[in-house]
Parts: structure tokens; sequence; C-alpha cells
């Protein structure tokens, strides 16, 4: 059940970043020291904390959507969980790396971003692989 939780925790985060993305005072504008995107449509900070663009915004929808119809099931959900896990870590190590930190101008990866990603990627590996629902150590146990 924690993943399923888990999928529309994200599912609800993710859509309402996307659509943050494009309402103005959510999203602030960066800083005359960003690095320059190719795609510079809504590039901003969410809440001023978080780079975003329209790639980023229409990302954050995509995954939300996915994770609200992940929801569903146990099954569904910890494939999401895996998803956004290997996504997510992926996500991450391209914020560290200064060459990747924007996709190639494409999606901004850093700052704050990196940190967030990663906690997120962590969590979603822990209930992708590891967690094991209180249901089914029962039986096990029987």
């Amino acid at each position: 059940m924690l993943t399923r939780y888990f999928a529309l925790l994200l599912g609800i985060a993710f859509v309402l970043a996307g659509v943050g993305g494009f309402v103005p005072g959510v999203t602030q504008p960066v800083p005359s020291d960003a690095p320059v995107l190719s795609i510079g449509t809504s590039y901003g900070l969410l809440l001023g904390l978080f780079p975003i663009n329209l790639v980023h915004n229409l990302i954050h929808f995509g995954f939300g959507v996915w994770g609200l119809a992940a929801y569903r099931t146990e099954a569904e959900s910890r494939t999401f969980a895996r998803g956004m896990a290997m996504i997510l870590t992926v996500f991450t190590l391209m914020g560290l790396l200064p060459a990747l930190s924007t996709a190639f101008g494409l999606l901004p990866l850093f700052g704050h971003d990196i940190w967030l990603h990663g906690l997120e990627a962590v969590i979603a590996v822990y209930l992708g692989w590891f967690y094991v629902p209180a249901v089914r150590v029962a039986k096990a146990a029987r």
C-alpha cells in the first residue's frame, strides 16, 4: 500500500509542478548568471528554487499523470517506482556533471533539482525493489 501512496503523492506533486511552471508568481525569473538553455520558454525557478523550462514542465506533468494512473494497483505502483528510480537517478547524476546539467540546453537539471531528484530516486529505489508490504510478510509467515 505504501508504494501506491508514493505513486499517488508523486503523481499529485508532479502534476502540480508541471502546471505550476506555467503560472506567473509560482515561477520566478532565473538569475542573470544561470546557464543558458536552447529552449528558454518558461525558463524560471519554480517556487523560487527549482530550475524549470517548458520541457521540464511537460516532463513533470507526464510523470504526474503516470503516477496517478499507477496508483490503481500495487503492481503498477511498483513499476512506476522502479521507472522513476532509474530516470531520477540519471537526472541526479546529470545534474552533478556541469557538462550535462542542462541536458545539452534542453532541460535544466542543476541547483536544487539535484538533491530533490536524488531524494525521490532513493525513495523510489526502496519502494520499487526492497519494500515488502506487510500483507506479503504475513502470508509468508504462515
